[in-house]
This record gives structure tokens, sequence and C-alpha cells, in this order.
């Protein structure tokens, strides 16, 4: 059993997870009695810490904005300066898809006080990040918006805009948010749809609706990412064989480029999308790498046009080079 101290840590931890608990679900996690968690909540009014809480067998606790940061204890510069440091690396991808640094830098802004959240807001105002060629832009908030939606378990209404300017509103199910290092990816379910993946740059507004949702047997959400964009809106896909292990394939092929899977310890089969054989066959013969084109046949024939187009610029009058 943890003792007081380590039980009200706890508590506090699964306040500042999400907006709001019933009593009964915060007995569940802590395995305590709901008389236990009144009785904590009471504690932790008693040291400061601001808890809202409204009866009935619906009614829910949440730790009011504005309260004292958790467990730690900062002050303003040093919560600002955490604030700022979780926002690089959740923009950066340095922590990988994890989500940590969003995760934790949710947690902190929900109690920071109104005064070091207005500066952080002024600061993200003011930042501007140079991209790189054709790095999309999210506009600021956004990758926080979006993982406060994925965090609170309710429907929520999406508007987005897709790669032909197209607008759409459509209700989705919010699970995960993805990066590919390039870019940030949005995965819900579409009830009417299914699981689907969005940019997260084309997100215009996601707007919660209170109807709460349960997320069963959910995919993979970073493999259906790499799926969807290796596909992508392609009319042509190429199956080659790489003579590489999986881990050197991915380095070769970038998982937002092909899908991959083992073909023995020191193969991989890997699927690309292109616009059309040439096209296909241009970037297999620009990855330098041996390989074997499995399917279709017109991209192995435009490699072996290409292929022998190279070779023939290549070679003088005379014959081949030596070597």
């Amino acid at each position: 059993m943890l003792s007081a101290s380590a039980r009200l840590l706890r508590l506090l931890s699964l306040l500042a997870a999400r907006p709001s608990w019933t009593c009964a679900e915060l007995a569940g996690r802590m395995a305590v009695t709901d008389r236990t968690v009144r009785r904590d909540i009471a504690r932790l009014r008693e040291l400061g810490y601001t808890v809202d809480s409204e009866a009935g067998p619906w009614g829910g606790h949440r730790l009011r904005p504005g309260a004292r940061v958790p467990p730690l204890i900062l002050d303003d510069e040093e919560a600002l300066a955490v604030a700022v440091g979780l926002r690089g690396a959740a923009l950066d991808g340095a922590l990988g898809g994890d989500q940590a640094a969003l995760s934790a830098l949710l947690k902190l802004r929900q109690v920071l006080p109104p005064r070091i959240a207005e500066r952080l807001g002024e600061w993200d105002d003011a930042l501007v990040r140079l991209p790189w060629p054709d790095e999309p832009q999210l506009r600021p908030g956004m990758l926080l918006e979006l993982a406060a939606t994925c965090r609170r378990a309710e429907r929520a209404r999406l508007s987005y805009r897709d790669g032909q300017d197209r607008h759409t509103v459509r209700d989705v199910d919010p699970y995960r948010l993805v990066h590919t290092g390039r870019r940030w990816y949005f995965v819900a379910r579409d009830p009417a749809r299914g699981w689907r993946t969005f940019r997260a740059d084309r997100v215009e507004r996601l707007r919660p609706t209170g109807h709460p949702v349960e997320i069963t047997d959910p995919p993979d959400p970073a493999e259906l990412v790499s799926r969807n964009t290796a596909a992508g809106p392609y009319p042509l896909s190429a199956t080659v064989r790489l003579p590489l292990p999986m881990a050197d394939a991915l380095r070769v092929v970038p998982a937002t480029v092909g899908t991959h899977r083992p073909d023995g310890p020191d193969a991989t089969i890997v699927d690309i999308g292109g616009p059309d054989p040439d096209g296909l066959a241009r970037y297999l013969l620009g990855l330098a790498t041996p390989l074997r084109v499995l399917a279709p046949d017109s991209v192995r024939q435009a490699l072996l046009r290409r292929t022998r187009a190279l070779l023939a610029a290549h070679t003088d009058d005379d014959g081949p080079p030596p070597g």
C-alpha cells in the first residue's frame, strides 16, 4: 500500500493528466476507497492546491489552472524555461515519437499560473522557425490542441483542408500524434470510414463535442502513418527487394516513402508508390544501392531503359570504359 505522501503525489499526477476524473475512477487507479480519495483531495486543498469538485454520480474532480506546479516547486523563470524547452523538443521531435515532451508540456501548462502562461503565449507568438524546404508549418498552439484532444477520450469535430485544398468537416475519435521526423500526423477514428491519418499542419480546427468514446483494438499508429504516407495518392506501386537488413533498408528508404517487411535476416521487401513507371525508376536509380524490382514489369523495364541510357552516356566510341 502506498504511503500517504506517495499517494498524494500519485493523485496530483492523475489530476494533472486530464481535465476531469470521477471519484470512482481515481479510486480505481489508486486502488483505494472513494472515502480515501475524498480525504486526500481535502489534504491537497490544505496544502494549497486548488481542486474543484462537482457533486453527484457524474460529478468530477479537476485541478484548476493556476495552482502551483506539482510536484516540483519552480519559480517563474524556471517554469517558463521548462515549458519553452519542452515545446522545442516537441516541435523538433528530439525525443522521437513517444510524445513524452508533449505529455509533460500539457501537464505543465494546465497548472501554470496565469502570469507565466501569458508569457509563454507571448513567446509562442514571437517565435519564427526557419523550415527546411517544403516543410509544413503548424500554427502556434495547434500541436498542443491536438495532443489535448487525444487525452480527453471524447469525440471531436474536425475541420480539415486536404492536399487538393478541399475543406471538410467531420466527427472523429482522436487517438494519437505521430512524428515522422519531418511532419506531424494526427491519427483518429472516423466513425463512418474507419481509421484515418491527417496531416497536422492541415487541421484548421478541432472542437470537442462532449461525447465520450472508448477506443478498443486500435491500430499501431506509427505503422498506420507509414503505410498511408508511403501509398499516398500515387496511382502506381512497385515492390522491390533490397539485400539489406530491415534497419539498413529503413535508412535507404524511409518509412514515410515505403512500407517495409523483412525477407529473412539479410533482406527487406519494400513497397513504394510513384506517379508512373519512369518516375519510380528514376527514384530507385537514385538510391544508389543494389536492388531487384519484383513487380510490376513496367517499372522493371523503365529501370532497365534508364540504366542502359546511363551506361551508354558513359561509354566512348571505342567501347565500354575500362574496369
